[in-house]
């Protein structure tokens, strides 16, 4: 039988550690919980993994449009707190999907925003 894990369950505090706080631990969670429940494995699981993310940026997109109001069908169907929370989807989904693709998902990331903040910042900062 499967475990299934609830978003409250991810926010959920142990002994251990406050996992409200421990981002790398709540995507190991999701990317086991996905994991769990797939449908598709091998590179089929990655693809669909990476297709996910565009499907949640369209819904960035779509949100923004409805904060600005610029669907005049729709008027002002969002606010700029559904923008907020639908980045947020995009940097979870995102985060899972590296996850999907190296267990060491942590350690890419890191080593990857180090040289963007290298090459943008440079070394003083």
């Amino acid at each position: 039988m499967t475990e299934r894990v609830t978003s409250a369950d991810l926010l959920k505090s142990d002994s251990k550690s406050d996992s409200k706080s421990d981002l790398w631990e709540s995507i190991d969670r999701l990317h086991a919980w996905l994991g769990a429940n797939r449908v598709h494995d091998g590179a089929d699981e990655l693809l669909l993994r990476v297709l996910k993310l565009s499907e949640e940026v369209g819904e960035v997109a779509q949100a923004v449009i409805g904060a600005t109001g610029q669907n005049p069908r729709k008027g002002t169907s969002h606010s700029w707190e559904d923008v907020q929370a639908e980045l947020c989807d995009v940097v979870i989904t995102a985060l899972v999907a590296l996850r999907t693709l190296t267990p060491e998902a942590r350690e890419v990331f890191t080593a990857h925003l180090e040289a963007v903040r290298a090459r943008s910042l440079g070394s003083s900062s």
